[in-house]
């Protein structure tokens, strides 16, 4: 079976990024200059490959990042909300280091969520959803996914085998680029 080949793109680092707060879905947050300039180093660590598509979160700072990036490789930017930063809700806006002093709900429940916003499982599963179309949609290809911190951390577990309940913490610093190969979930070996 053909392999796809994913190169899962952190966006630059942002304005709330620089200031500490957290950011969510919020979607208006620009890149900082030092977010363009990791997104221009993202751009050349993908130079050379051949890659068909770039895919983007609909968020302003996951769409910049693109724009460098595809820019950069002569193609245009694909928006897909399932890429999106995972959800906080009303915390939105609110200095992180305060939000996670708070513990306003159980950060390691998957099935816990801030007010009006989205649970682990409600990430893993969105972002899933957008992977088993990636992995399908470019089999013996290459393509990028820029897109959060949060949601890409899902979207390795997932792409491990990994419930929601299993996210492992990894760093993925602004900017940064990990590159996965899979093939396409076949329906019997579906993940959940």
């Amino acid at each position: 079976m053909a392999v796809t080949t994913l190169h899962l793109v952190r966006h630059g680092q942002s304005e709330w990024n620089l200031t500490g707060r957290l950011q969510g879905q919020t979607g208006h947050v620009p890149l900082t200059p030092l977010g363009v300039e990791q997104a221009a180093a993202a751009a050349r660590a993908l130079a050379g490959r051949d890659i068909a598509a770039v895919h983007a979160s609909d968020l302003r700072r996951a769409r910049q990042t693109a724009e460098v990036i595809a820019a950069a490789l002569g193609l245009p930017v694909q928006l897909d909300a399932g890429l999106r930063e995972q959800s906080y809700g009303n915390l939105e806006g609110r200095p992180s280091a305060e939000v996670l002093a708070e513990a306003p709900y159980d950060f390691a429940d998957p099935d816990a969520h801030p007010p009006s916003g989205e649970s682990l499982r409600d990430v893993h599963d969105r972002v899933g959803r957008s992977l088993a179309a990636y992995l399908g949609r470019y089999a013996g290809r290459e393509c990028v996914l820029v897109s959060h911190g949060d949601a890409i951390r899902a979207g390795l577990a997932w792409l491990e085998g990994l419930g929601p309940g299993e996210i492992p913490w990894r760093e993925t610093p602004n900017g940064s680029v990990t590159t996965v190969r899979r093939a396409p979930p076949t329906p019997r070996s579906g993940r959940q």
